[in-house]
């Protein structure tokens, strides 16, 4: 993150309306592209979206590191993203073993099957999908990513590995 970033989330902090609007149109495409794949691209997304950007208005004067901004909006995204899916009746997956994790993490640098892998996405199940999302395709760490859902690192990492077992299965042999 930039000085000016900081900068500026610092002014949306205090309550600059201008340098908040600045911060939601840097954010809106990452989010909505988060939130579509999160939520399988459903109608949904867009009132997420807009909810998401409604509690970080309410929110951001509390956030205490500008630092951690990022993980923080993700974190109010994610939420949002779950409780429109716990009205849909959400459930948690199974997990893999190691090797399953590293033969599928290398299968998902391959475009091809990275393409094919969001098409299948919307059908793992929304906590696995999460952590898919956030980590590859958001770039987020592990750690940000257990920031993010508020999991331990031992969580993230079996949701990881359910999520690409699930995908694993959806998809069939490489």
């Amino acid at each position: 993150m930039s000085p000016d970033d900081i900068k500026t989330i610092v002014r949306a902090q205090a309550g600059d309306v201008r340098a908040f609007e600045h911060v939601l149109r840097a954010m809106e495409p990452q989010l909505r592209g988060y939130l579509n794949r999160l939520l399988g691209a459903r109608p949904i997304a867009e009132d997420v979206l807009q909810e998401t950007f409604l509690r970080m208005w309410r929110g951001i004067g509390w956030l205490r590191d500008p630092l951690l901004f990022r993980p923080w909006v993700y974190r109010i995204a994610t939420n949002e993203a779950h409780r429109a899916l716990g009205r849909e009746g959400a459930r948690e997956g199974t997990h893999a073993d190691a090797s399953e994790l590293e033969t599928l993490q290398a299968n998902f640098a391959d475009p091809a099957r990275k393409l094919d892998a969001e098409r299948c996405l919307a059908q793992v199940s929304p906590l696995a999908r999460v952590v898919l999302v956030a980590h590859y395709y958001e770039g987020l760490s592990l750690e940000d990513v257990g920031a993010v859902t508020g999991a331990p690192l031992g969580t993230v990492k079996s949701r990881l590995a359910s999520g690409l077992t699930q995908l694993r299965a959806l998809m069939g042999p490489p």
